[in-house]
Order: C-alpha cells, then structure tokens, then sequence
C-alpha cells in the first residue's frame, strides 16, 4: 500500500512540474518600437498612468516594460490569449505608435500637450 501511495505522489508531483513548465514556455516576449514626444512619458500623471492601467488590461498581457531612451515597449504576453498584432492594434488606441502600426487619433486626443507630436 505504502508502494502504491508513493507511486500516486510521484506521479502527481511529476504532473504538476511538467504542467508548470509547459505553461512558463507558452509565454512570449516581444519588444515593439514606438515613438515618444517627450522625456518624462512614463512619470506623467496622465500618459504614465495610463500605461499603468491600460497595458495589463489587455488580454493576455502578463507584463511590460516602456524603455523610455531606447523607444520600446517590452511585452510579455500568452500567445494563447493573444497575439502580437492585437497587442499593437491597443497600444495604437493609446496614441502610441507600435512599429508599424501608426498611433491612432482618438489616442493621440487623451494624451498630454507634451506627449503628442
């Protein structure tokens, strides 16, 4: 019986780590050229709060970065929620341009005077 238990939680435990290494694989990282208009974007009350609130909304977004001297946005993401385009589509929605997708009007109106071009 001893033998049998032992084998069950072998088994299981062996499940477990393939499962948590299955999933920690399926996430992507990205880096996605934009364009900043001024120094300070991520610190500004306005565009830097967005960033905060809108990026992790995105479906299937696990974290990002803005590198504000290099122009990047590094995003992590779950392939299986999203894919790279959307992702692109929604920071355009912010008025931000995401390599090729150009920074969207109705996103270039919420941003500060300092922010847009």
């Amino acid at each position: 019986m001893k033998n049998v238990l032992k084998s069950a939680l072998v088994l299981i435990t062996v499940f477990l780590i393939s499962n948590a290494a299955i999933a920690q694989k399926t996430n992507q990282k990205a880096v996605i050229k934009t364009t900043l208009h001024c120094d300070h974007c991520k610190e500004c009350e306005t565009c830097g709060l967005k960033f905060k609130t809108e990026m992790l909304k995105i479906k299937g977004v696990k974290m990002y970065e803005l590198d504000d001297k290099k122009m990047t946005f590094t995003v992590y993401y779950n392939p299986n929620k999203t894919d790279l385009q959307t992702i692109k589509i929604a920071i355009s929605k912010l008025g931000y341009d995401a390599d090729e997708v150009k920074a969207t009007s109705e996103g270039l109106a919420t941003l500060d005077g300092c922010c847009k071009v």
